[in-house]
Order: structure tokens, then C-alpha cells, then sequence
């Protein structure tokens, strides 16, 4: 069994889809019936014993310097390509800090803080078990290893989600391949997600950690944030209250 010894939380995106409110709140400071996203990420790390925290800003960066006065552990992290690049960007910025590590967005809500534990077993993604049809990403397995990845989603399948695991040896891979693809490359508009499940899978043998629906909530716009908070109903009516 591997241990996580430190986090890296993204954080840097526009949070487009969830305007008006991130046009002066970074998305995962936005408050989900009264507490922000973030809050419940780096609590759960906590909870779990993992202190060494980075936060990988860029969009209204200079709110998030909060969190390092406010948790002990939390350094943040800036990148200046969150608006010119995509994610892969971001964890290009905290590459050096890829040995047994657990990468998360900073944009979810954490129900259940078992999912954060920091025993694993291999690299990989948690997942959830679908039966019905989605158009999230879907993972294909045999004997417990990824076997290949759908980006359009489908059925009877298992759920990615925004928490992975990295062991020091698929750590130092991903830190070599994210230099590949990000310097020589200049394959900067991708996923970083996209690095081991696309661009260099032969190198990886990942698995998953089962969880159930629910654990955790990923809220991707202002329509999903009003039906589970409903302070936010008016911004979906077309007000501005």
C-alpha cells in the first residue's frame, strides 16, 4: 500500500459556466449553502492527516492567499497561463510536487471525507459505478487496471471523477510527461487528466477507489448551484440579486 504525503488542489479556472457569481468570486470560493467549495476539500485532507496542501491559483489568485493564514499547510501556488492554457497548465506549475500525491479540483463539494483517505493501493481515479447513460468521462477495466477511457461517456461503466492518486514512481512519469507534452510539445490545450489516460497510457497501469454518488458533488453551472442551494435561484431567473 502507498500513502499520500501531500495534495494539490486546482483552483485556477474562470468558473465561466457558474457566472454572474464568479465575476468577483473565484468558483471554488463560492459559498454552497453557506460554505465555500475549498473549504470542504481542504478540511477533508485534514481530516485524513494530509497537511502539505498547494493550491494552484490564477483567475482572482490574490483571493486564495487567505487560505494560507487560515490553514496550516496551504501554499498557493500561481499560474500564469490559466488564461491562455488549459488545466494541463496548472498541474505543469505544481509538478514538483508529484510524489504520492492526491490531486483535486477545488470546485466540489466534499460529503464524504472517506474518499479523501490516504492509503491507495495504485495510481488512479475515483470512480463511481454507472449503469445508466452519461456523458462524463468512462473508464473501462480488466483485472482491476484501466483499460481505456471514454471522453464522451456512455453506459455500464465507472465515473471519473476529480480525485486521483499518484505513487512517487507514476508521480515522477506524469512530471516527465507534463514537461513532454507542455514544453516540447507546446500541447497546451489539453486536460492534464489527458497526459496518462491519452497521450502516454502504455506507461501507466492505473486503478480506481470505488465510491458512491453522492460522496461528493462536482457543480458545473449556475442552474446546478441553485438546485442545491436556493439563495442562488434568482441568478438563474435572469436577476442579479
Amino acid at each position: 500500500m502507498h500513502t499520500v504525503k501531500r495534495a494539490i488542489i486546482m483552483a485556477a479556472g474562470f468558473g465561466s459556466r457558474m457566472q454572474p457569481v464568479t465575476l468577483t468570486t473565484p468558483k471554488p470560493l463560492v459559498k454552497v449553502n453557506g460554505v465555500r467549495m475549498i473549504d470542504t476539500v481542504i478540511e477533508g485532507l485534514h481530516h485524513n492527516g494530509i497537511q502539505e496542501i498547494y493550491v494552484v491559483a490564477g483567475y482572482l489568485k490574490e483571493q486564495f492567499y487567505e487560505l494560507e493564514t487560515q490553514y496550516p499547510g496551504v501554499t498557493v501556488i500561481e499560474n500564469p497561463y490559466y488564461d491562455t492554457c488549459n488545466n494541463i497548465s496548472s498541474l505543469y506549475m505544481a509538478r514538483r510536487h508529484l510524489d504520492d500525491v492526491i490531486i483535486l479540483d477545488g470546485d466540489q463539494m466534499i460529503y464524504n471525507d472517506v474518499v479523501l483517505r490516504p492509503e491507495f493501493e495504485r495510481s488512479g481515479y475515483n470512480c463511481v459505478w454507472t449503469d445508466s447513460e452519461t456523458d462524463e468521462w468512462l473508464l473501462t477495466l480488466e483485472d482491476g487496471i484501466v483499460t481505456s477511457c471514454s471522453r464522451t461517456g456512455g453506459a455500464s461503466g465507472w465515473q471519473l471523477y476529480s480525485i486521483s492518486r499518484w505513487t512517487k514512481e507514476d508521480g515522477e512519469k506524469l512530471r516527465s510527461h507534463l514537461e513532454l507534452e507542455f514544453e516540447s510539445k507546446k500541447n497546451r490545450q489539453i486536460y492534464w487528466d489527458d497526459v496518462a489516460l491519452f497521450c502516454h497510457p502504455e506507461d501507466y497501469q492505473l486503478g480506481i477507489m470505488e465510491m458512491n454518488k453522492g460522496d461528493i458533488i462536482e457543480i458545473d453551472d449556475i442552474k446546478e448551484l441553485a438546485e442545491i442551494d436556493p439563495t442562488y435561484h434568482s441568478y438563474v431567473k435572469g436577476g442579479n440579486a
